[in-house]
């Protein structure tokens, strides 16, 4: 087992906990990005909550790592949503765990703002307007905050 920065052991499979992060233009577009795998899986920044870590936290790092932006206000939604996890993504939970809690959260932009993506992540990103940022998305959580968000 590794250990953590402080010394700890660090469990060696991922915690069955992550963020979704909606970024969102005041000009009602929205970004989703293309994952590597599976192909053609379109999505806002996503990510597990490292063990100890709290999801304000893992929601931040994730949108730096996943897209680089830095800018924007990012709002806790206080909400969280329960889904089952794929079979392509189960491999990396411990044996026996089936279901992820996400919390949900929003980044707002004046403006759409530069993007680079981790290409071992991801392929592709677009700004969409909502409707068809709804459509796209390709998890149905995603497609809930999207469309509470375009309320």
């Amino acid at each position: 087992m590794a250990e953590s920065q402080a010394g700890s052991p660090v469990p060696p499979y991922r915690r069955p906990e992550s963020v979704l992060i909606v970024i969102y233009a005041d000009t009602d577009e929205f970004l989703l990005i293309e994952r590597c795998k599976p192909a053609g899986f379109w999505q806002s920044v996503t990510g597990s909550l490292e063990w100890g870590e709290m999801p304000d936290d893992a929601a931040r790092r994730e949108v730096i790592e996943e897209t680089g932006i830095r800018d924007g206000v990012l709002t806790n939604l206080q909400w969280t949503q329960i889904y089952e996890i794929w079979p392509e993504f189960g491999r990396i939970y411990a044996p026996g765990i089936t279901h992820n809690r996400e919390h949900a959260f929003a980044l707002r932009l004046a403006e759409r703002v530069p993007v680079m993506l981790n290409p071992r992540e991801h392929r592709r990103y677009e700004w969409l307007p909502g409707a068809e940022a709804v459509a796209r998305a390709s998890s149905s959580t995603n497609r809930t905050v999207i469309e509470h968000l375009r309320r």
